[in-house]
Parts: C-alpha cells; sequence; structure tokens
C-alpha cells in the first residue's frame, strides 16, 4: 500500500498504551488547516515506533509519513465492523518554508516534464 503525508500541527499527545502481550499503540492528533475549517486527524504508532512523537511537544508543527490500514472485525452478534487506522510510520519537523505546502502524498505527476513549445502537437 503507498504512504501518504501530511503537515500539521501537533495538538494531542496520548500515553501509550500496551493492548496485549504482544501489542503496544501510542496515539496523536494533527490540526491540519483544511480550507475554512482545520480537520483534527488522530493517527497511531506502534510498537517500537511509540516513542518516535516524544521528541516534539504540542503546538510544533510536523509532517507525518503515514500509512493506511483497514481490517474486519466480526462481533459477537456476528456484525462485521471495519476499523481503519492512519499508522505513522516517521514524524519530523516541519520546516516553515514547507509548511504552507502539499498536504497529500506526493503525486507522481511531480516529475513528469513540462510540454515544450517547439513541439507541433502542443
Amino acid at each position: 500500500m503507498s504512504s501518504f503525508e501530511v503537515a500539521g500541527k501537533l495538538t494531542v499527545k496520548f500515553a501509550a498504551q500496551q493492548v496485549s502481550e504482544k501489542f503496544r499503540k501510542r496515539e496523536f492528533v494533527l490540526e491540519v488547516p483544511d480550507g475554512q475549517y482545520s480537520q483534527h486527524i488522530k493517527f497511531q504508532l506502534t510498537q517500537d515506533r511509540c516513542e518516535v512523537i516524544d521528541a516534539f511537544k504540542e503546538n510544533d508543527t510536523v509532517r507525518v509519513s503515514f500509512n493506511l490500514r483497514g481490517r474486519p472485525y466480526q462481533s459477537k452478534t456476528g456484525e462485521t465492523v471495519y476499523f481503519t487506522n492512519l499508522e505513522a510510520w516517521r514524524v519530523t519537523a516541519e520546516t516553515s518554508a514547507s509548511a504552507g505546502g502539499n498536504t497529500s502524498a506526493p503525486s507522481h505527476f511531480d516529475s513528469v516534464p513540462l510540454p515544450n513549445d517547439d513541439l507541433p502537437f502542443f
């Protein structure tokens, strides 16, 4: 699955949780500008990556690299419920030069050359 990136202001850091003997997670929230209204997006760090967010404090502007993860779960009543997680794998300080930039995954069109004006079909 492709990875994604988004930049925003770190608003909440939750404590790490030991979910089971073999699984540990830690969640945090970014406030991401989106037109008139900001979006508050919760990410999850797992296992040995739980400490990655320790290097940052609330109100820092950061860039998060993450994978989109989803899975089904069958409840006791037999109903299938679907869960989606934004699994962060890297958090870096966002520089002021790129803070207002693209907040989505890098586009593969970024490397497409511009048309040459001397070609007859352009």
